[in-house]
């Protein structure tokens, strides 16, 4: 049984993103780190909480919202990264502070018409599909530019930027093409017109993948099972 801490391995994941930093010339500062803590109980959030961490990604809404009710008392931000079907969206809208698997319209309208009555606003990044399984979710590519334009008319919801997960493959090019489509998607945005505001995060790469994510410009790096342990 593998007895290291989640403090031994948080310094290790810091490691890396220094490491990833140094080959291509970016500041550690530039590339934030969103832990998953999905399946995950909440006692070892509350160990993760004590390192320092308030910001934890979380795929379920119901779970996310158990959580978030649990822990309340310290002020938490979630984030929520896996798919919402639209009768999920009131807990979003409850009780996260982002969600970066906004995918349609639909689940725009819905979270709108829930975040309008509690007086709130919700970050958001919007999933795109740069890989070519179909197991991934996310908008295709060439409907990121007209979707954006159309968030413009929900005044509830920031836009923050784009999300991506790469293809699962030990194809390191394959990986990074994933990366470069996302971020390639961002700048013909932002030769569009869209304001830079709100493109100024990519979210991409995860445990596996994050140290050729941030050579590809991710300001955001989603780690789960490198921080927290197999699951």
């Amino acid at each position: 049984m593998n007895s290291e801490t989640i403090e031994q391995r948080l310094e290790r994941v810091r490691q890396r993103v220094k490491n990833a930093c140094e080959r291509v010339g970016r500041d550690p500062s530039e590339v934030q780190l969103l832990p998953v803590s999905k399946t995950f109980p909440v006692e070892v959030i509350e160990q993760a909480v004590s390192l320092g961490l308030r910001r934890f990604g979380e795929n379920r809404p119901q779970e996310m919202a158990a959580k978030a009710a649990q822990l309340e008392h310290l002020g938490l931000e979630w984030v929520v990264i896996g798919q919402v079907q639209t009768n999920k969206a009131k807990e979003v809208a409850r009780w996260a502070s982002e969600i970066q698997s906004l995918d349609r319209i639909t689940l725009a309208e819905a979270l709108e018409k829930r975040l309008e009555p509690l007086g709130k606003s919700l970050d958001v990044l919007v999933q795109v599909k740069t890989s070519p399984e179909e197991s991934k979710s996310g908008m295709a590519p060439e409907e990121v530019i007209g979707f954006l334009r159309q968030l413009q008319g929900f005044p509830h919801l920031r836009l923050k930027g784009l999300m991506t997960i790469a293809e699962l493959t030990d194809d390191e090019q394959a990986v990074r093409r994933c990366f470069r489509l996302l971020r390639q998607c961002r700048d013909e945005a932002l030769q569009a017109g869209i304001a830079e505001q709100s493109l100024q995060r990519l979210s991409m790469g995860m445990s596996g993948d994050l140290e050729l994510a941030i050579e590809e410009g991710s300001t955001e790096i989603r780690v789960g099972s490198a921080i927290f342990g197999h699951r």
